[in-house]
């Protein structure tokens, strides 16, 4: 880094030297140029109650494995619903389930049903805590189309809190195909298994040799509003 200072104060004390005689030096612009604030995301999307399309919405999952890769799998048995207001973002609230059985692994052995497994009693036990659920509790806006969201996280019958880092992509009031209100959004969160019961496997401790205890949890969700009602005829 001391090497990289000096050769950037060489290079400027060489480039003022060779100002033309007589010529006063140009002014000095900044360092850096000012950010540019960011645009809030378009939307025309009033405010109301949303429903989940779950034709357009995905709950990921990754897990460190052995140190070696990011295992991602997935879970298709989605539901949930969003109280919308973009005047008062920290007023809405949303509420999420996800069907435990419902989990995917693309695991290609066809001899083992490693899905079934890990929906069995020995990992997250469907048949004892069927959902996964989130409740907000608390809406923090952290820019023009981002804010954290805090909630209830239950997972293996326990429940503890889970920040959501959400971005709102934008919505819409109608369109030609489609004419219910939509919006979009993105979410991220990390948890830690054994914080919920399902610490099997987790490394010891200076080790990778294992499945990580941090889950990180990708969302991507469109939700969907009621159609304005028909106005009556003249």
């Amino acid at each position: 880094m001391k090497r990289v200072a000096w050769a950037f104060a060489a290079l400027t004390v060489a480039a003022c030297s060779q100002q033309p005689a007589g010529k006063a030096p140009e002014a000095k612009t900044a360092e850096t140029a000012a950010t540019p604030a960011a645009a809030a995301a378009p939307n025309t999307a009033p405010a109301g109650a949303y429903k989940i399309d779950k034709t357009h919405a995905s709950v990921t999952f990754r897990v460190n494995h052995l140190g070696m890769s990011n295992y991602t799998a997935r879970f298709t048995g989605i539901d949930g619903a969003l109280q919308f207001d973009p005047a008062n973002p920290t007023a809405m609230s949303v509420e999420a389930s996800v069907d435990t059985k419902s989990i995917e692994t693309d695991y290609p052995n066809s001899d083992v049903n490693f899905d079934a497994e890990l929906a069995g009693a020995k990992w997250l036990d469907a048949g004892q805590f069927p959902k996964i659920t989130f409740k907000s509790t608390k809406v923090e806006t952290t820019g023009p189309n981002t804010a954290k969201v805090t909630g209830d996280f239950t997972l293996h019958g326990v429940t503890k809190p889970l920040i959501l880092d959400v971005t709102f992509n934008g919505g819409y009031a109608s369109a030609a195909m489609d004419p219910n209100p939509r919006i979009g959004f993105s979410a991220t969160g990390k948890i830690k298994r054994s914080e919920f019961g399902l610490g099997f496997g987790v490394p010891a401790p200076g080790s990778t040799f294992g499945v990580g205890d941090d889950v990180s949890i990708i969302i991507e969700a469109e939700f969907t509003g009621a159609a304005p009602a028909a106005k009556p005829a003249a």
